[in-house]
């Protein structure tokens, strides 16, 4: 089985844990750069109630200035997470990091994920959250 199968590019109905660990699983297999420092979990609103998730690491973290972020070396952008939610923005954000906790605390690679010196959640034009 090719890793790229585990990405979807089509959108299904609601975020799960299970749809989670799937997609992150199958990230977590792709080479990471020795240089990143940090991972960020960035939430993006598409149209017609569709949310992505991807993930990057960035080459430096800094707690107070979350420009930290910006700093990429890694990105699933070409391989995001995609599903259709009817929800407003703060739950989207609220249910994903909760169902990234819940990763971070049973999933296959949540030890190496918390491992890094920062670890953050949030939309691309907000504020992130410290997980």
């Amino acid at each position: 089985m090719n890793i790229f199968s585990f990405f979807k590019k089509k959108s299904e109905t609601g975020l799960t844990y299970k749809k989670l660990e799937t997609w992150l699983d199958g990230v977590m297999q792709m080479p990471i750069p020795n240089d990143v420092v940090a991972f960020c979990f960035n939430l993006y609103e598409d149209d017609n109630k569709i949310w992505t998730l991807e993930l990057i690491g960035a080459n430096s973290f800094d707690e107070t200035d979350s420009d930290w972020a910006c700093n990429e070396v890694f990105t699933t952008r070409e391989h995001p997470l995609a599903w259709h939610d009817d929800k407003e923005w703060q739950d989207v954000l609220m249910e994903t990091t909760k169902i990234l906790k819940g990763y971070l605390g049973k999933g296959k690679y949540g030890k190496a994920l918390k491992e890094r010196q920062g670890l953050a959640v949030g939309f691309v034009d907000g504020d992130l959250t410290l997980l």
